[in-house]
C-alpha cells in the first residue's frame, strides 16, 4: 500500500467501515481489526451509502455547519433534536428550534437509521423532547409572572 496524501482529512465511520469490509475484517482470524469492524457495524455507518451521504452533504450546506459538526452528524446519525445539541456548538443560538428540527428531518430523510435504533426509541426520545420544551415554556412563563409580582412588591 502506498500513501498518496498524508493527513488528507478526517474519515467518516462509513468510510472506515467500507475500507474494513474491503479488507475482509469480518473474517479476520486475529480479531484485531474485527473489533473495530464489530463496533462500526452497530453504528449509523452500517446502513449508510455513498449516495445517501452525498445527498446529505448537498442538502446540509444551507445550514452552514462546521466540517467537524457534519462529520459527527454523519457518524452519530442523530434521530432526535436533543441528540444534536452536544454535536453543534451554540445550537440554539445558531439555528433555533425550527433549524434544529430541519437538520434532524434532513438526517432522517437522507441517512438511514441504524438497525438497532427502533422506531419506539425514536418516538420515546421525541416525546421526551416535547415534554422538556413544554416544561421549559411553562417555567419561563411562571418565572415571568413571579418576576412581575416581585417588581410590584419592591
Amino acid at each position: 500500500m502506498k500513501i498518496l496524501e498524508c493527513n488528507a482529512g478526517a474519515l467518516t465511520n462509513f468510510e472506515v467501515l467500507d475500507f474494513l469490509r474491503d479488507k475482509g475484517a469480518s473474517k479476520d482470524p486475529t480479531r484485531v481489526i474485527a473489533r473495530i469492524y464489530d463496533y462500526l457495524v452497530d453504528t449509523a455507518a452500517s446502513v449508510q451509502t455513498r449516495e445517501s451521504i452525498n445527498e446529505f452533504l448537498t442538502s446540509v450546506k444551507q445550514h452552514d455547519l462546521a466540517k467537524a459538526e457534519v462529520l459527527n452528524i454523519l457518524n452519530i446519525g442523530p434521530a432526535a433534536e436533543v441528540e444534536l445539541y452536544p454535536i453543534i456548538e451554540d445550537c440554539d443560538e445558531r439555528f433555533g428550534d425550527e433549524g434544529v428540527l430541519e437538520i434532524v428531518e434532513l438526517v432522517k430523510k437522507t441517512l438511514q437509521l441504524p438497525l438497532n435504533m427502533k422506531q419506539e426509541e425514536i418516538t420515546k426520545v421525541d416525546e421526551e423532547t416535547a415534554t422538556l420544551k413544554n416544561e421549559k415554556g411553562n417555567q419561563i412563563s411562571q418565572d415571568q409572572s413571579e418576576g412581575g409580582e416581585q417588581m410590584n412588591t419592591i
